[in-house]
């Protein structure tokens, strides 16, 4: 288990979870994938936010790695084996901004899977990815701006799994 805190408008605890259990379905604010192509770990360049990994929020109907499939092809043009890795519990109950009107819950989780790629279709760039790359995944803090310790809890597991 592994413990941050980010300022997500207000002080918030991130706590990661490994798991092969999902939390309640209404608990689930997001999901994020992982995503592999042998060695190497893809990220996409978001518009407004940089360089990230794919992922979203569940649509109605959609299952959690239903979700994070369909993002991965919309962001990444990518497919690939999904792995469910586990979940960062989001808590902001020392978030002095959180109130009952705030659009998540006090505490929620965001899901994250691996994804072993075994498609990489032509990049579009339709949505909301401007570009996508493959790295090594040791330089990723060098990409994805505020990684922290939770998630780099989140990425050994990607990779040893």
């Amino acid at each position: 288990m592994s413990v941050s805190y980010v300022d997500w408008g207000g002080r918030v605890k991130l706590t990661w979870l490994p798991s092969t259990e999902l939390p309640e379905r209404k608990l689930i604010t997001s999901v994020h994938a992982f995503c592999f192509d042998r060695e190497q770990l893809l990220m996409v360049n978001l518009k407004n936010r940089g360089w990230d990994f794919p992922g979203g929020h569940i649509e109605v109907g959609e299952t959690p790695e239903d979700c994070v499939k369909r993002e991965v092809l919309e962001e990444a043009y990518a497919k690939g084996l999904c792995t469910l890795l586990g979940m960062i519990e989001v808590n902001h109950s020392e978030n002095d901004q959180w109130n009952e009107k705030s659009p998540y819950p006090l505490v929620g989780y965001q899901v994250f899977y691996r994804i072993d790629l075994t498609e990489l279709l032509p990049f579009e760039g339709k949505y909301e990815s401007t570009q996508r790359i493959l790295i090594d995944p040791n330089e990723i803090a060098n990409y994805y701006t505020g990684w922290n310790e939770t998630h780099q809890a989140i990425l050994e597991k990607a990779l040893t799994c």
